[in-house]
Formats: structure tokens, sequence, C-alpha cells
């Protein structure tokens, strides 16, 4: 008689709860990440100087942006962040593996929601005569927010691959590790979010 540890395939995911911890994903991704988080970091500070060369001009820029927008995109990427999350713990289990694929279509429309948010947003500044050359603080306001938008493009295209890996009936080592990979992806392109909404939205 096999028994049902032997009948596991050599790379399924082992389903014990007694493993010793470790970074997700793989460690290129993570330079990858920290990377490009780099290059938002300089972005960062470049805008924080502005603001401080001319406080009185931003502070006047900021007000004419959309805060409502901003909440709404805020509370979108939050849901999906939570989305992934829950597919990646569900991709683990050996009964709970069927749902991940719902979860990955829940961030995937979370996203979608943002860049459609954007695009009105986006509208409504240039329909105001508002454009990257209006001033400093909205040229940094569409290079920040035009980056993030492609980085969550990217995103999206992420998802798809995730909910193609979702529903594979046996997911070996291999497949989970680039899940994670894919899912470390989505949550910072959220984190970048999270620090730029404040950033450009609220913070004076």
């Amino acid at each position: 008689m096999v028994s049902t540890t032997e009948a596991r395939p050599a790379d399924a995911v082992p389903p014990s709860p007694k493993k010793s911890w470790r970074t997700p994903a793989e460690g290129g991704v993570w330079i990858f990440i920290f990377g490009d988080m780099s290059v938002f970091a300089v972005f960062f500070a470049l805008y924080l100087l502005v603001r401080i060369g001319n406080p009185a001009q931003a502070a006047l820029d900021q007000a004419a942006l959309n805060k409502n927008f901003g909440a709404i995109n805020t509370v979108l990427l939050l849901v999906s962040s939570l989305s992934v999350v829950l597919a990646t713990r569900a991709v683990r289990s050996a009964t709970q593996s069927r749902h991940a694929p719902k979860f990955i279509i829940g961030a995937f429309i979370c996203g979608v929601g943002f860049l459609a948010i954007k695009v009105v947003e986006y509208t409504e500044k240039v329909q105001h005569g508002i454009t990257p050359y209006t001033s400093d603080f909205f040229m940094y306001y569409y290079v920040l927010t035009g980056l993030h938008a492609f980085h969550l493009l990217i995103g999206l295209t992420v998802l798809i691959g995730l909910f193609k890996l979702a529903r594979k009936p046996d997911m070996g080592t291999k497949e989970y590790s680039l899940f994670e990979s894919g899912a470390c992806f989505w949550h910072m392109v959220d984190l970048l979010w999270i620090v730029l909404f404040p950033l450009i939205f609220l913070v004076r």
C-alpha cells in the first residue's frame, strides 16, 4: 500500500506546518524590487526638494488634486493586496487551493478599477489645463503617478500569470516560488502607492 506522502509528486509543495522560516520568492526578485524602490526614493527626494523650495505654490497645486480619487484608489490597492495574500495562502492548502483563482480575479478587478479612476483623474486635470508643464509640482505628480501606473499595468500582467498558476491542480515548489515572486511584485506596487498617496495628496 502506497502512503499519501509517497504518492505526492516529488516537487510538490509540502503541507507540513513545521518548516523553517525562509524569505518568500526568489532572491533575484528582491534585488529587482529594492532597486526599483530605490529609483522611486530618488524621485520622492526630488519631489520633496521642490515642495521645500516653494511651499506656497506646492500647497496651491496640491489643493487642485482630487483626494477622494486618491483615497478610493488606496482602498482598492489595499483590498487587492489582501486578495493576493489570501491567494498565496490558498495555493499552499490542499483544501483551499481552489479558491486561489477567485482571489486573484478580485485583485485584478481592483487593479483595473485603480487604473480607470486614474484615467478619469488625468482627464479632469487636462481638461482644466493642468499638465506636466503647469508647475514643478504637477511635473512630479504626473511622473510619479505615471510611473506607478506603468508598474501597475505590469502587475496586472503578473496577476494573469498568477491566475494561470493558481489553476494548476498540482503546483510544485518551483511554481509556488514563481507565484510568491509575482505576489511580492504586486505588494511592491501597492506599497509604492501607500507612500505616494500621502506624500502627494495629503502632506503639506
